[in-house]
């Protein structure tokens, strides 16, 4: 029943009692609210009340309507199927009314009505809201300063959602609205501008605070509405037209603009230190415009960076840039956010490949100018203005002033660093780059050094030897050299790929960082923490002779009291550890204490990074480990206490499970020592109704596969699990791989106990397979229903039945001549039904008769008075040449047995038949050399010299060794056949 006027009153009650702190209110008034959302005229009830005068004072139940409204459409604008959603006449009713509302003064309300629209208009514009843009154009030429800031909210939210939507037709829509709103937006843009900065001198001389609150107020909402503007510039330029790196047009717009934004920062910028202290509120606005002006800047490069590229825009940008990183005033020093973006642009420029010499040829005796000659000649022209930008000179100081006043610590550092080391530590190393001023800074160094390394090599090798010269081993105060030192350190450890050709690490290491070490004083901290971080950015670097000398270096990091110094060592020490040329035989005697210090570590760490980073040694200790053995208690304790501790944090769950894993693994046939810590571990992970699932479920499969293929036997607790991995499979085939690997680990290890326990479950769980997923799916579970047939031949088959059935249409339809995954499917499905025919013909014979197999069969198009089992020997002598040499065998049996029905079909091709099982004789015997089971690519696989074979591999074999018997067999019968012929 719809929803009408008369229901407003009953509307405005539960949204008012949707906010009561009451449960016993509130849970009602939802539950009402909620069972109305998809009621005809629900919307139009919410926007009475959002519009209502005389509720404009109710703001808290205003915004709630808005927010209920906002969900509605996401929900039932759009026409569904379970739902009538909402009728076209209410959703004009809506459209009028929204642009009908435009001067709202509550901001909250006025953003949520903003997003409205821009939902709506994703959806209905250009078709059904062709008039969304004239009639908000045509707002704004009679609004008030108030309205006019509404309007540009909705605008740049609208083409802010417009901008994303991908078709072509969809953006060339966007490209002709940027037609029409860029002209407009840039002239009030500039109006705007001018305005503000006439109304900021006026300030600025203003000693006396004199002028009116409203006129403050009214000039704040021009400034807001300046920088909305700004935004929808920035959107049509970026998303209004293509980029120019593809086809190379000019994008007039950009030349057009950029200039007068950087004129614009330049301006604001006078103001920044007058306004700190007397109008606080349009000194944030400074910040933020200031900032938000490099921001689309660096847009526009990044974007369009041949038009950007052009002597109006990026030698003026440049240079304005480089000054403010160089020589910055003072007060700009502290302005972070806008010397980050300063650096970020230099970045970009600076890394933009389209400013570099290309590599590709020209094509001899072209008339034509082609779009690559047409990029090759802008990026010489702006080499040439980048080269005479940044001479030699400029380059090097550059450097220099990044690591010395860029990258040394502060004093607001130190700080954070002794209040909170663990904290200090992640914020340094694992923060984005943009988002700090040092990060960002190296970003800049690194690029920098890259195009320049040849000039700046000595340059920092000069420096770092400076610092060193400067600050002894023996300093103890926290001094300007010693700060100099850590940064020159930072310099080197950041560049180490090419710093090599200047500077000997050994000879680094072994006088000046080795003995850093042995000075333990509290302040030694910092170059103790820079001297972890550069052993872990230098090991492609360090030489066997150096090898040991490190890890014991980085051991005794790992006993240092700051935390900092402790977790970049750990980080370090992962990457030695990872390193493909390891030295195990260094480090052996090293690990008992290794051991220790990451349990110790875990145990004073906080932070979940921290955890990670600690619980990310410990398995690559474990992977890498030969003697795990030894510390299984210790670790068994460790993982126990880490579990229970960590209940409730996913991400840190993952990170145990992999570490779980590599335990397993590592444990090989001696798992079960282990067993009451993992198994109710796994039983949790693999639990799809629990609340962690989605993020547990699939390292939890992989931890249960690893479990499997190390178990010297099954236990009961493991066989309970199975069914589990039925709902698995259930839900969803996205885990199909490593699920084919555990089903076949229960087949091998569980033996008949399994297969007396799960029978249905395993019907059921290839049922759902096959004839459900691709051929890459089934490739990988046809070699497990062999193995189970190998296994149990007698029981299981008429068990499978349906999905034998499936095999059998598989193979006798459908086409696979030019499809090699196709035809490798229907070998591996013939092989099947070969070897069923050699280990229970009874039951193929019974099989082909069934009358629910002709009829899947018809439905597929194969001729009813078809014989299936002729058309199977046909199948088997057309895909011999496809099969792998196991399979090639049990065709070779499975044909030595159709000879002795005798049947003038089979006599017909007895040339084809003898002349597969004599190729099968002379093929020789090479079972043991392939890998036929759906294992081949398990996680848990290891190398012949790697320690005993997994318990489930073991036995996988001992099941090849019987079908090596059987091909013994095989060879017999067929020469007794070919003697009776010869008879």
């Amino acid at each position: 029943m719809a929803l009408s006027a008369s229901d407003l009153p009953a509307m405005y009650s539960l949204l008012t009692n949707s906010l009561s702190a009451d449960e016993s209110v509130r849970k009602p008034a939802e539950a009402a609210l909620s069972q109305s959302e998809s009621r005809p005229g629900f919307c139009s009830c919410l926007m009475e009340v959002i519009t209502a005068k005389d509720l404009a004072a109710q703001v808290d139940v205003r915004l709630m309507a808005s927010v209920y409204f906002k969900n509605g459409v996401n929900r039932y604008w759009r026409n569904r199927r379970d739902s009538s959603g909402i009728s076209n006449e209410e959703k004009i009713h809506l459209r009028q009314k929204l642009l009908l509302h435009l001067r709202e003064e509550n901001y909250q309300i006025a953003l949520m009505l903003a997003v409205l629209i821009s939902k709506i208009a994703r959806i209905d514009y250009p078709k059904e809201w062709p008039e969304l843009f004239s009639v908000l154009a045509q707002q704004l030429q009679s609004a008030d300063i108030l309205t006019s800031h509404r309007i540009f909210m909705i605008l740049f939210r609208t083409l802010k959602e417009l901008s994303t939507k991908r078709l072509t037709s969809d953006q060339r829509n966007f490209a002709e609205i940027s037609s029409h709103f860029f002209d407009y937006s840039w002239r009030l843009w500039q109006s705007d501008v001018q305005t503000i900065l006439c109304d900021f001198s006026a300030l600025a001389q203003c000693i006396s605070s004199d002028a009116s609150e409203q006129h403050r107020d009214d000039l704040y909402l021009i400034c807001e509405r300046w920088l909305l503007c700004l935004k929808i510039i920035r959107q049509l330029i970026i998303s209004g037209f293509p980029s120019d790196a593809k086809c190379v047009q000019e994008v007039r717009p950009v030349k057009e603009v950029s200039p007068v934004l950087l004129n614009a920062i330049q301006s604001f910028l006078t103001y920044y230190s007058s306004f700190q202290t007397q109008h606080p509120k349009f000194w944030d606005f400074i910040k933020r415009a200031c900032t938000k002006l490099l921001k689309v800047l660096v847009a526009f490069q990044t974007r369009h960076p041949y038009s950007f590229g052009d002597e109006c825009v990026l030698p003026p940008v440049m240079d304005f840039c480089l000054n403010k990183i160089s020589d910055p005033e003072h007060d700009i020093l502290s302005f972070e956010q806008f010397l980050i973006q300063c650096m970020v642009m230099v970045k970009s420029i600076l890394e933009c490949k389209e400013y570099k010499p290309s590599l590709t040829g020209r094509v001899i005796d072209e008339n034509r100018v082609t779009i690559e000659q047409m990029k090759k000649n802008i990026s010489s022209i702006v080499g040439g203005v980048l080269t005479s930008l940044l001479p030699n000179e400029r380059i090097v100081l550059l450097c220099n002033i990044l690591i010395r006043r860029y990258f040394v610590l502060s004093a607001s550092d130190l700080e954070e660093w002794y209040q909170n080391p663990e904290s200090f530590h992640h914020e340094q190393d694992m923060v984005q780059w943009t988002e700090k001023l040092r990060p960002c800074a190296e970003a800049l160094y690194i690029v920098l050094f890259e195009n320049h390394s040849q000039l700046l090599g000595p340059v920092v090798v000069s420096i770092l030897q400076e610092a060193m010269r400067g600050c002894p081993t023996s300093v103890t105060e926290i001094t300007p050299g010693l700060l100099l030192k850590d940064a020159a350190y930072s310099a080197a450890a950041h560049v180490y790929y090419e710093l090599s050709n200047y500077l000997s690490f050994k000879d680094w290491f072994n006088g000046a960082l080795s003995l850093e070490l042995s000075n333990d004083h509290p302040n030694m901290r910092i170059i103790h923490r820079k001297v972890a971080l550069i052993l872990g950015q230098w090991v492609s670097e360090i030489k066997d002779d150096t090898k040991r000398s490190v890890y014991c270096a980085l051991i005794r990091l790992l006993q240092e009291k700051d935390l900092s110094v402790r977790l970049a060592a750990c980080r370090s020490l992962c990457f030695h550890i990872e390193d493909a040329n390891f030295s195990e035989q260094g480090f052996t005697d090293l690990l008992p204490i290794c051991w220790g210090l990451c349990f110790k570590l875990i145990e004073e760490v906080q932070e979940f990074d921290s955890k990670v980073q600690v619980l990310n040694l410990i398995s690559i200790l474990i992977g890498r480990g030969n003697e795990v053995i030894t510390f299984a208690d210790k670790l068994v304790q460790f993982f126990q206490k880490v579990w229970e501790e960590s209940s409730g944090e996913s991400l840190l769950q993952i990170q145990l499970l992999i570490a779980l894993r590599s335990f397993v693994t590592a444990l090989g046939y001696q798992t079960p020592i282990c067993y009451n810590l993992i198994l109710p571990i796994l039983q949790k992970g693999i639990d799809i109704n629990s609340p962690d699932e989605l993020n547990l479920l699939e390292d939890s499969l992989q931890l249960w596969e690893a479990i499997l293929s190390n178990a010297p036997s099954m236990v009961p607790q493991l066989l309970a699990y199975f069914p589990c991995l039925v709902e698995v499979i259930e839900r969803s085939f996205d885990h199909l791989q490593v699920a084919v690997h555990i089903t076949e680990g229960y087949i091998i290890l569980g033996g008949t106990e399994f297969l007396s326990m799960h029978a249905s479950s395993v019907a059921k769980l290839l049922d759902l397979i096959v004839g459900n997923v691709n051929d890459r799916g089934l490739l990988s579970t046809l070699p497990v229903i062999d193995i189970l047939i190998q296994c149990f031949p007698m029981e299981v088959p008429p068990l499978i039945s349906s999905a034998l059935q499936k095999l059998v249409v598989i193979c006798l339809t459908g086409g696979d001549d030019h499809d090699p995954s196709k035809t490798a499917v229907k070998a591996s499905a013939a092989a099947i039904l070969a070897r069923i025919l050699v280990m229970n013909s009874n039951y193929l014979a019974q099989l082909t008769s069934q009358p629910s197999l002709m009829l899947l069969l018809q439905k597929a198009g194969f001729p009813a008075e078809e014989n299936i089992l002729l058309c199977l020997i046909d199948i088997w002598l057309e895909k011999v040449d496809n099969a792998s040499s196991t399979q090639r065998k049990t065709f070779g049996l499975a044909l030595s047995i159709i000879l002795t029905l005798r049947l003038p079909q089979v006599l017909d091709k007895l040339d084809q038949i003898l002349s597969v099982c004599t190729s099968v004789i002379l093929g020789g015997n090479d079972d043991l050399t392939e890998e036929e089971s759906s294992g081949d690519n398990m996680s848990s696989s290891r190398s012949q010299n790697e320690g005993p074979v997994p318990s489930k591999e073991f036995k996988r074999r001992q099941v090849k060794i019987l079908g090596m018997f059987l091909s013994c067999q095989l060879r017999i019968r067929i020469k007794i056949k070919c003697a009776r012929q010869q008879i």
